[in-house]
């Protein structure tokens, strides 16, 4: 294996993976290049191959090829070009395929919304990205709130495209009769324009030249490693190489032969590069679902027979608890990738005895594209790692208060990533970018430790840790030992106030149907699994779900909102 003289310290090249090159020397070898290339080649390779599945209704790549190349020319008609920022508020459909790919063929830049944002949290992203058009959907219960938009934002036009278009036939034709009322009027002028309209061209659009290094392809809002939500600035290089690296790890993949399951929205930056580009990028047929559905992704999974299947762990938690889970053949599945939040060992552990496919965790921030280390899909898989750097990053661990480099296996320190996923920095926020980005390398705010063999392992998160009478407390420890109790279904610990101890634990848990557990029981178990300072002080039991967020991870920021609309009550 070759690599750089400059790193060879990096113990973990060691352990690295047989049939990956890791070679970091000028990130030659990854090929990066326009994000829209990547349709253009597929299309040409594999033109009658399908491309995309949705509820039924299938296009092919050269379908969706055309699409593409007609959106982009009616776009430009309308003024969109380099430096243009496009918002795309849509569930997973083929619209988003279409439309990312097109606004990427224009040189502008793609701005990723939740569909589910509030209007205030619409108005403020439209506001700070410089958003002017913005792609939806024609269901009122996205439209509606876009429409305000145009009279309170600088949003110039909306570009509307009928969700009945998405279904194949009768069901369209029924969606129309009887879904009626919840399908939206679109006015007839100037601030709107029709799908059907803009594609009425004949496609014949020549893409401008792109810096790679330089273009901006995507803006992605993130809460970031601090603060407020900030639109990292992700490259054509940023988002290609991150492909080819992913495509590195995956390395036993067939292209144009395999399918990718899609219940994870496109506009999270884990499902965009995993299943949207990686797909584009191989020619492997997307099966997408509008929104996860437990019964639904099974039937899925069951009959059309995914070979992939990119999720949150909380998603591959609900298929371990599914009571009726032998009657669904799951044997097509041969990469399960977990990401977006901690994967659980416990969670792990289950899936791969009910699946039989091994479940890689991986790790990445929207900063790096988002993917940036994962286990091996071969070799050494270890529960509970995040496992190594994707070639050509580096990825170091530093004192979270001194920045020294921290060298010795089991001590703690702040995950930096260098590579070239990382971004470029964040929109219109030269000081935050300032605080995260040093000499390449981006700080993450996630605490971790190296073992022997070079595994990472992520602690916490800084911004996450619990500080009682002053010591440190690591949520993520307390939570893989509270799985561990087989009665246990959903968990999340999070730090609140305390006014003896300033913060102290407390542990929010589901617990499996059909199972009882109370306090009592569950700190004796704990007892010989963490210390006592650790113990939850607190602990919450439901009978239903843990809220979660649009992409199905479990989200501490509902509950710990929760939490303090009880404090203020009493």
């Amino acid at each position: 294996m070759q690599q750089n003289k400059d790193f060879q310290d990096h113990f973990w090249l060691n352990c690295y993976p047989e049939k990956v090159d890791w070679n970091i020397q000028g990130y030659s070898s990854l090929q990066t290049g326009p994000i829209f290339q990547y349709l253009e080649n597929t299309r040409k390779k594999f033109p009658n191959r399908p491309a995309f599945k949705f509820m039924g209704k299938s296009w092919t790549w050269e379908e969706i090829g055309s699409l593409v190349d007609r959106m982009a020319k009616g776009l430009h008609d309308h003024g969109v070009e380099r430096g243009v920022k496009v918002g795309l508020c849509l569930p997973n459909c083929p619209y988003f395929l279409i439309a990312y790919y097109a606004i990427a063929k224009t040189g502008a830049t793609i701005v990723n919304f939740n569909p589910l944002y509030a209007e205030e949290e619409l108005a403020k992203q439209i506001e700070d990205s410089q958003t002017d058009y913005i792609v939806c959907v024609d269901l009122k219960l996205i439209y509606d709130k876009l429409e305000k938009m145009l009279h309170r934002t600088r949003l110039n036009q909306i570009i509307v495209c009928p969700f009945s278009y998405c279904l194949p036939f009768p069901k369209n034709f029924l969606f129309s009769m009887f879904k009626k009322s919840e399908i939206a009027t679109i006015p007839n002028d100037d601030r709107h324009v029709l799908f059907q309209q803009l594609i009425s061209n004949d496609g014949r659009f020549q893409a401008p030249p792109i810096q790679v290094d330089q273009d901006v392809a995507l803006l992605q809002y993130t809460g970031g490693t601090t603060g407020l939500p900030k639109g990292a600035m992700l490259t054509h290089a940023n988002l290609t190489a991150n492909v080819e690296q992913c495509l590195r790890w995956f390395y036993d993949v067939h292209p144009g032969q395999e399918k990718m399951l899609a219940v994870i929205p496109f506009f999270h930056v884990f499902a965009m590069t995993t299943i949207l580009n990686l797909s584009v990028r191989c020619g492997f047929e997307i099966v997408a679902s509008p929104r996860f559905n437990l019964d639904e992704t099974l039937e899925l999974i069951h009959k059309e027979k995914p070979h992939f299947f990119p999720a949150v762990p909380a998603i591959y938690n609900a298929i371990n608890a599914h009571p009726n889970l032998k009657k669904y053949d799951l044997t097509s599945l041969r990469y399960c990738i977990s990401g977006g939040a901690p994967l659980p060992i416990e969670v792990k552990k289950a899936f791969e005895a009910e699946t039989g496919c091994v479940l890689v965790e991986g790790y990445g921030l929207t900063e790096t594209s988002p993917v940036a280390c994962a286990n091996p899909i071969e070799g050494r898989n270890k529960s509970g790692s995040i496992g190594l750097p994707l070639p050509g990053t580096i990825i170091e661990l530093h004192d979270a208060d001194t920045g020294d480099l921290v060298t010795e296996a089991g001590q703690r320190g702040e995950i930096w990533i260098k590579g070239p996923q990382v971004m470029a920095g964040y929109w219109n926020r030269p000081d935050e970018t300032y605080k995260v980005l040093d000499n390449g390398f981006l700080k993450t705010g996630d605490v971790g430790t190296f073992d022997e063999d070079g595994y990472i392992f992520i602690v916490d998160r800084i911004k996450d840790l619990i500080l009682v009478n002053g010591y440190n407390v690591y949520p993520r420890l307390i939570e893989e030992a509270i799985y561990q109790h087989p009665s246990v279904e959903e968990c999340v610990v999070a730090g609140i106030p305390d006014d003896a101890r300033g913060e102290v634990p407390k542990a929010w848990i589901k617990i499996k149907d059909g199972r009882k557990l109370d306090e009592e029981d569950l700190r004796l178990f704990l007892q010989e699994k963490i210390s006592k300072i650790e113990m939850p002080r607190h602990i919450e039991f439901r009978d239903e779900p843990l809220p979660k967020t649009m992409i199905g991870k479990l989200s501490k920021k509902d509950l710990l909102a929760q939490e303090m609309k009880k404090a203020d009550k009493s």
